[in-house]
């Protein structure tokens, strides 16, 4: 999600068939960013029938902080709904926290 790599982002979508879009709880500042990744993806990628790759949100570093960005799940269905991922999950990469969960669950959301 670093601004600098924007202009590489071209090469790492090319073929693929879903995609993470992960933001970090504690720094409201790559919440606000994920409507413009999604919208590079949107741009850049498209599956062979034309339609839009699946995009998942991660929500990062969920075990710091109490007052996190995704406290509220409904509103993170709506937000998902509204700008096109395929589902949501809590993470911690530190921890380990549901990173098969997500994995798995991407998959089934991929594989529709």
């Amino acid at each position: 999600g670093q601004e600098r790599f924007g202009n590489m982002t071209r090469v790492y979508y090319r073929e693929a068939m879903g995609a993470f879009i992960v933001f970090d709880v504690t720094r409201p500042s790559t919440f606000e960013a994920i409507s413009k990744w999604k919208e590079d993806l949107d741009s850049k990628l498209t599956l062979p029938n034309g339609k839009h790759v699946s995009a998942v949100l991660l929500a990062n570093k969920c075990d710091q902080g109490k007052d996190m960005l995704m406290n509220n799940g409904i509103k993170m269905d709506q937000f998902c709904k509204e700008n096109g991922f395929v589902g949501w999950f809590e993470t911690s990469a530190k921890a380990s926290r549901n990173i098969y969960q997500y994995i798995l669950g991407t998959c089934q959301c991929f594989f529709r």
